[in-house]
């Protein structure tokens, strides 16, 4: 679903987030990809209101939208968190040349001994790919700050191209298993993420319940077949996908974990 996108000065960027309703909406979509209806819900807002605010985003590169593999009729919004970085970082040099912020995820390269790591569940259908996929980039990403797990609601045979795809970002994921999500049932994580439209539905309550459940709008790169079967380059664009949104996850969940760690001292 593409649009038309502006050129976006640093004025027009303030402009964009000084309104409190696109501004509302941006920390909803920074938490999780949503749908238009439940946006309504959660801002209290009509319809027409929030797919304009929606629409002035989306032209700005901010927001993309991505129809629902499970309904059709529907379409999941995401925030761009990278785009949204590097407008960040070309506010200040706007206003006064000295204002130069590096703007990036916080990335944790290690974890000090006795820290709690924080612990995310991916959830798909198969745990064959996207789900696979996920859990080893943010195990290599957070750098054992993290911990990581995925399941299935339906698991299959891991997929070749995973496994490809994978090594060519220098991890080997050849020797891991599918799992059903029954596995993790008694498992408390701080976030669970769904990645597959239809498992979203059928995301189980966990004992305990998770922090925070959210989903992640990705279509099954095996779905989308080539000559002969699943075309690879579809699991590149799922890892491309996934390296652009795991730093922004670990470095909320770091975040949070030290804010939570001060606050017991």
């Amino acid at each position: 679903m593409g649009t038309r996108k502006e050129t976006v000065v640093p004025l027009r960027f303030v402009q964009l987030l000084a309104d409190e309703q696109r501004w509302r909406l941006l920390q909803e979509l920074a938490r999780s990809d949503r749908k238009v209806s439940e946006l309504t819900h959660l801002l209290d807002r009509p319809q027409n209101l929030v797919s304009y605010h929606l629409a002035n985003l989306r032209e700005a590169g901010i927001v993309s939208a991505r129809r629902s593999a499970a309904d059709g009729r529907d379409t999941y919004y995401r925030v761009e968190l990278q785009r949204v970085a590097s407008l960040l970082a070309e506010v200040g040099p706007a206003l006064q040349p000295g204002l130069r912020i590096d703007i990036a995820p916080l990335v944790s390269r290690g974890t000090r001994a006795g820290r709690r790591r924080p612990s995310v569940l991916f959830l798909c259908t198969g745990n064959s790919a996207r789900s696979q996929m996920a859990e080893a980039l943010l195990e290599k990403h957070a750098g054992g700050a993290i911990r990581a797990r995925s399941a299935g609601s339906h698991p299959k045979p891991l997929h070749p191209h995973a496994i490809r795809v994978m090594a060519q970002r220098g991890i080997d994921i050849s020797g891991r298993t599918s799992k059903h999500l029954d596995r993790f049932r008694h498992t408390r994580f701080d976030r669970v993420i769904t990645l597959c439209d239809r498992v979203r539905e059928i995301c189980p309550e966990l004992p305990g319940g998770p922090a925070v459940v959210a989903h992640w709008s990705m279509p099954d790169p095996a779905a989308d077949d080539g000559d002969g079967g699943a075309s690879y380059a579809a699991f590149k664009r799922t890892a491309d996908e996934l390296d652009s949104r795991i730093p922004f996850l670990i470095g909320e969940l770091l975040h949070a974990e030290r804010s939570t760690s001060h606050g017991h001292r």
